[in-house]
């Protein structure tokens, strides 16, 4: 008995080494190295040390990340489904409370990038429920074990100098640095490359915070859009290059219908063009 116990374990102990493997492609044994190397890069490209050393201190490799990332589903529901979950009542109120609240803040920054409040309260509700569920795993270990892993390596290596860049030029401390699964954080859930490229100090504080500022958050929203062609006045359903910009926030059909119709419903504008799209 106890001889198929240890032979059961033992074949068990196989089945799992094969299958973590077969999920991460590379040995999670040559990590550190791995790491040691990248430092060393990211110096090279201009980082500097102080930042590398900041930002990768303590970074391990993430089995539940790879776990996350291999487990993804095909986006399967319809845009009736999805949108009927998810623009609630509740956040038609919250949105139209955001409105009000940040009146002022969302005016100038339709006046600088050209983009309507409600697409960005849309964005914003969508996302986080307005900055309240952000996600709570440390981004620069998540990036590095998606870079180190083969399947995006090049991807996701780019977004990890990115996230030491962010270290660099004092927009965040790694610490502060916390998102999804993915590397998404901030309130609109901003990729490290993306935070770099877009990320705003709108506030005046001298730094571009995606965390706590809704300033910021709302500017750099819409200065990614800007920067993918959103065209000033324009309408934004879908067939519009403002809806493909929008699409360039979040390539799924689905999830980008349902911010435009979200924020048609904010702006208080007729949606029934939406139902027969």
């Amino acid at each position: 008995m106890q001889a198929f116990i240890r032979a059961s374990l033992i074949a068990a102990t196989l089945l799992a080494a094969g299958q973590a493997t077969a999920a991460t492609c590379r040995d999670p044994a040559g990590f550190e190295k791995w790491l040691d190397d990248i430092g060393q890069e990211a110096v090279a490209q201009g980082i500097s040390p102080q930042a590398v050393r900041q930002g990768l201190s303590g970074v391990t490799f993430d089995q539940s990340v790879i776990k996350k990332d291999r487990g993804q589903g095909v986006f399967k529901q319809s845009f009736e489904q999805f949108a009927g979950r998810m623009v609630s009542t509740g956040r038609l109120k919250g949105g139209a409370n955001m409105l009000q609240r940040h009146a002022g803040t969302l005016q100038r920054i339709e006046q600088r990038f050209g983009v309507p409040g409600p697409v960005l309260v849309a964005i914003w509700g969508l996302e986080t429920d307005f900055g309240a569920v952000r996600g709570n795993l440390p981004v620069i270990r998540s990036v590095a074990t998606l870079a180190y892993d083969c399947r995006r390596s090049d991807f996701f290596k780019a977004h990890l100098f990115d996230a030491l860049r962010i270290v660099d030029r004092g927009d965040l401390s790694p610490a502060e640095m916390r998102g999804a699964w993915a590397g998404e954080m901030g309130q609109t859930q901003f990729m490290p490359s993306s935070y770099v490229k877009y990320a705003t100090d709108f506030d005046g504080d001298g730094r571009a915070d995606l965390l706590r500022s809704p300033a910021d958050v709302l500017a750099s929203t819409a200065n990614y859009l800007k920067g993918h062609g959103w065209v000033k006045g324009a309408d934004w359903e879908p067939g519009t290059p403002n809806f493909e910009a929008i699409r360039a926030w979040n390539k799924s059909q689905v999830y980008a219908k349902t911010i435009a119709y979200y924020a048609k419903k904010l702006a208080g504008e007729d949606t029934s063009a939406f139902a027969s799209q």
